[in-house]
């Protein structure tokens, strides 16, 4: 079932997808800034204030959109139920995204440093690939194409393929715990942060079978 607003025709819930579109420049906002802060020379303190004020601004949206759905099933019955539904699932998650990527900044607060580091490259590339998804999942939130959306699944799930692979590497690996540790952490929250992008898509597409064979939907911190 795909979400009424990829349908001609107002559905009253146009809006509301707009302010969601909004939060998710929000949390890759926050997203660029805190893996900044672990991956170069950049100061965690510099972006402190900016990441953890968006994450708020991230909570406040969720909180009125939320209330806004409930408002709307209340005023229109179950017609748009579906699509209710997928809203509230999507804002969820990217509640969720600004809240790993402020994970991600504790971790660097913490004195997790990987700038400079033989894969400083490698990590970076990565970063800026999973920074441009954000960009493709709010294309796709506004106007969906099936092959778009496959195209995008598959990247997903090699993606967090990829990062489990690292994870799993650094549990079996014989460095230091604070060399490994960090590492294994940081990877995890982009798991989850990828998890949760192609989750975003899956709601506004399939709000009522929020699974999907071969990838992660993660709403957790």
């Amino acid at each position: 079932m795909v979400l009424s607003f990829f349908r001609k025709g107002p559905s009253g819930l146009e809006h509301v997808v707009s302010r969601a579109v909004g939060m998710l420049g929000d949390a890759r906002h926050s997203y660029d800034l805190a893996t900044l802060a672990l991956l170069t020379g950049t100061s965690a303190d510099a972006v402190d204030a900016d990441i953890r004020g968006t994450d708020e601004r991230i909570d406040k949206t969720a909180v009125e959109l939320r209330s806004e759905l409930v408002v709307h099933i209340s005023v229109q019955g179950t017609m748009d139920i579906g699509s209710v539904l997928g809203l509230i699932l999507l804002i969820n998650k990217i509640e969720r995204i600004g809240a790993q990527a402020k994970n991600v900044l504790d971790l660097a607060e913490a004195g997790a440093l990987l700038a400079d580091q033989p894969d400083s490259e490698t990590l970076l590339a990565e970063r800026a690939e999973i920074s441009a998804l954000f960009s493709e999942v709010a294309d796709l939130m506004t106007e969906h194409d099936d092959a778009r959306f496959e195209d995008l699944r598959q990247r997903c799930a090699l993606l967090q393929a990829a990062q489990q692979e690292k994870i799993v590497e650094y549990i079996h690996s014989n460095e230091p715990g604070h060399v490994v540790v960090p590492r294994a952490i940081y990877h995890r929250y982009l798991k989850r942060i990828v998890a949760n992008l192609f989750g975003i898509v899956l709601a506004a597409t399939e709000p009522l079978n929020d699974t999907q064979p071969g990838a992660l939907t993660d709403i957790d911190e």
